[in-house]
């Protein structure tokens, strides 16, 4: 189309109308992607996104369709859009009731653990931003303050958000993805219950040190020392268990004992 005026040079492209909701669907096919926004995030109301991309509501209803029909979004009617459940479970109803049945397989748990939290620990000493320091360094709070007012629910939920926090700071994608469907087992209390370790570590000042230690070698930047602090924290958590496994086990047989006693008394008083 022939113009007065001719067109400035430009690296980039003009925006077709018809491509307006395309741009929309990418920006948050990109923030799912990288594990900005995770499965159940709502997303803010259609006139909102109208406002914040400066697209019209339309283009904005018809992008939220889009990625609804690729089972990227669910839209519940009178609630809003939610980011859907992606990754799946990790393991199936049937899988995890027979998981909580038997305590070996938390070792290979936390072998998993083990092996992907120090992975991830590292990279985030490396990658981590400012963003994602202050991020960590607002849950080590939450933490210190949890135990300070002995406050158990919400040292657990401290507990996760570290975890999940230093794995968002890798910045590494699959691991986001991947460790968030672990993290969703943890959460249900499928594998143990956090309170086990306070049987062990008492007061459990030692956890708090030892997330101190790991969150503030990823704020300072110390991959291999967050490597270590990730290790050792998942260590404890490992040797712990076993201590409290064979405390359970020595309490039942001693428990049975003394059953049998009562039993032997009752019979010579009677």
């Amino acid at each position: 189309m022939s113009s007065e005026f001719p067109m400035p040079l430009t690296p980039f492209e003009p925006v077709d109308h018809d491509t307006v909701a395309d741009a929309v669907v990418e920006q948050i096919e990109v923030l799912i992607v990288n594990g900005v926004l995770k499965e159940g995030r709502k997303l803010p109301s259609e006139r909102d996104l109208a406002e914040q991309t400066r697209v019209s509501r339309p283009k904005v209803r018809e992008a939220l369709q889009r990625l609804e029909n690729n089972g990227l979004i669910t839209v519940r009617h009178g609630e809003g859009a939610f980011v859907a459940r992606l990754t799946g479970r990790a393991m199936s109803p049937a899988l995890l009731a027979l998981y909580s049945r038997h305590g070996a397989a938390f070792h290979d748990y936390l072998e998993y653990r083990k092996a992907q939290e120090a992975f991830a620990a590292r990279l985030a000493a490396q990658r981590a931003t400012e963003h994602d320091k202050e991020r960590i360094r607002l849950i080590l709070e939450d933490m210190k303050t949890s135990w300070e007012e002995d406050d158990m629910e919400a040292s657990r939920e401290a507990d996760m958000n570290l975890h999940s926090a230093i794995v968002d700071a890798s910045q590494n994608t699959t691991l986001i993805h991947m460790m968030a469907s672990i993290y969703d087992l943890t959460r249900q209390g499928v594998f143990y219950n956090r309170d086990f370790l306070r049987t062990i570590d008492g007061s459990g000042k030692k956890l708090l040190e030892q997330h101190i230690e790991l969150g503030m070698s990823i704020i300072e930047g110390d991959p291999g020392r967050a490597e270590k602090a990730s290790l050792d924290h998942l260590s404890f958590v490992e040797e712990s268990y076993r201590t409290w496994q064979e405390r359970v086990r020595l309490e039942v047989f001693a428990k049975k004992r003394k059953i049998l006693d009562d039993i032997d008394r009752a019979g010579r008083e009677g």
